[in-house]
Order: structure tokens, then C-alpha cells, then sequence
């Protein structure tokens, strides 16, 4: 259906991969899709813009500015009829305006990102997101503990921090989606020790197993 979607989850959801796979599915019926993401995530270090998933999917996109008028830019792709926008909590506000107008002009517009930072505060992006799509879906992911996964964690040499810049562009080894207890657990106890703790509880447990199995 011709309206705003917007499918959210913390780092490491599979986010980028869903949005691959969508755009995907569409093609392979004859559907013409734009893939779109916002300039500021640089991480595919490559000549050409590329969407890349953890899992290994990948495929040329179209980069934006932030200051970039979206439907300007769409408007250079009059055949495509699905656009697929992914790290969307990266746009403006006035983006996501933007976006939404695509779909009176009979564009599906399919949103891809974050909800909030690594302090757990709405991107503005994502904000707008929430307050004028017609569709809005969590993408659930399980933090290590193995409880469900809602803040994006900054870490900083083992520690979850919560000071510094909003956006700071990185991967599994500057991010990690955890439940709100772990969130605030490694804030104070560096997460290497605690996962020597939890490896010698769960032995523990294992040898007394074995002795009331005996």
C-alpha cells in the first residue's frame, strides 16, 4: 500500500539486512525500487555508496545530504515506485515531511533505522517517524543476557558510556543492542569481568548438575 512505513530496531536487529531483502522481493516482481540512505553513516568505506548488513547483503544505494530536498531528488527516478530508506534516523524532520509527501504521489515509502541513541533519546528522524507514519513495526533483537534488546549501547573501552556526541559513526565494535538492565549494568562493571562472572556461574551450575545427576 502507497504509505510511510517505519521499521525500527537497535543495533545489530538485522535492519539493514530486512531493508535489502524488501527491496529484493519488490524487484523480483517487476517493481522498480530506489534504496536511499543518508550520507553521515560512512561505514561502507567503498567507491560507490552501498547498503551493507552485518549478515553480508549488500547493494548500491543513493546518498542524501541533510539539508537535501528528498522529493527533489526522487524526482530524478520517476520510474521507481518503492523507495527504501535506510539509517532514516539520520533525516531531518523536514526529510521525513518530505518522504511522507512521496506517498500522495503514489510512492511506497519504507523506513529503516534507529528510535533512539546510545542515551536513549529519540533521533529526530525517528521522532518524526513515529509521530506521522501509517505503519510502524518493531524489529525485536535479544541482548546478550538473553532478555529482549532496547537501548543502543556506546561502549568505550568495556564500558556502556552516555556522554559525548549524538551520532558517531560505528560497528559491533562501538555499538551493541542490550536489554535496559545490562544498559545500566556496564556503565559501572566493564563487560569482560562481568562475562567472567556469568561464565563461572553458569560452570557452577553445570558441575552441580552433574554431582545431583550421579
Amino acid at each position: 500500500m502507497k504509505k510511510l512505513y517505519f521499521k525500527y530496531g537497535v543495533m545489530g536487529s538485522s535492519k539493514s539486512a530486512q531493508a535489502l531483502m524488501t527491496a529484493f522481493n519488490y524487484r523480483q516482481k517487476g517493481i522498480k525500487v530506489l534504496l536511499l540512505k543518508s550520507c553521515i553513516d560512512t561505514r561502507d568505506n567503498t567507491s560507490s555508496p552501498m547498503i551493507t548488513s552485518r549478515i553480508g547483503l549488500s547493494s548500491q544505494c543513493i546518498t542524501f545530504s541533510q539539508d537535501e530536498n528528498l522529493l527533489l531528488l526522487v524526482e530524478k527516478y520517476p520510474t521507481c515506485q518503492v523507495i527504501v530508506v535506510d539509517e532514516a534516523q539520520f533525516c531531518s524532520k523536514q526529510q521525513i515531511n518530505q518522504l511522507k509527501e512521496l506517498t500522495i504521489k503514489n510512492k511506497v515509502v519504507l523506513c529503516y533505522g534507529l528510535k533512539t541513541n546510545f542515551k536513549g533519546e529519540l533521533f529526530e528522524g525517528s521522532k518524526r517517524l513515529l509521530e506521522i507514519a501509517e505503519s510502524i513495526q518493531e524489529i525485536k533483537s535479544t541482548c546478550r543476557c538473553g532478555e529482549k534488546s532496547t537501548m543502543n549501547a556506546r561502549i568505550i573501552d568495556g564500558y556502556v558510556v552516555t556522554q559525548g556526541q549524538e551520532i558517531q559513526i560505528g560497528g559491533d565494535e562501538s555499538y551493541e543492542g542490550m536489554c535496559y538492565e545490562c544498559y545500566k549494568k556496564y556503565q559501572t562493571t566493564p563487560i569482560e569481568k562481568l562475562q567472567k562472572i556469568t561464565e563461572n556461574e553458569n560452570l557452577n551450575e553445570t558441575n552441580i548438575e552433574d554431582e545431583l545427576s550421579m
